[in-house]
């Protein structure tokens, strides 16, 4: 009896360690990316979402910011290995003065687009 015992203890203590394991590779990968994401707030940059869309009225491609209030931005000179809906983005961009192109999204200028790893 005390053999099955010990036996279901360091059963239970072995599938432990293992769960355990699984959970600090998680919690690194997502300190990583905390990390990744205070740098590049700090560079000046803004997570966004590509979207795509063939409504009439919307521009063919918008960058939804994220943040408290999500907003769309009508990006002019979105490179074509961009051009992808659902894309996460760090993106750095100016505002521009010129007549809305579509009627959802300001229009602005991309100084530097890069791919999230999220």
């Amino acid at each position: 009896m005390t053999f099955i015992k010990t036996s279901l203890a360091i059963l239970s203590l072995a599938i432990m360690s293992c769960g355990s394991a699984n959970v600090d590779e998680s919690s690194s990968s997502k300190t990583e990316t905390a990390k990744e994401a205070k740098k590049m707030m700090e560079a000046g940059y803004k997570k966004a979402t590509v979207i795509a869309s063939t409504k009439e009225g919307d521009c063919p491609y918008t960058l939804k910011m994220e943040g408290d209030v999500p907003y769309l931005l009508d990006p002019i000179n979105l490179d074509k290995s961009y051009k992808s809906d659902g894309m996460k983005v760090w993106v750095t961009y100016s505002g521009l003065r010129m007549m809305n192109r579509c009627d959802n999204a300001t229009p602005v200028s991309i100084k530097d687009i890069q791919k999230r790893a999220e």
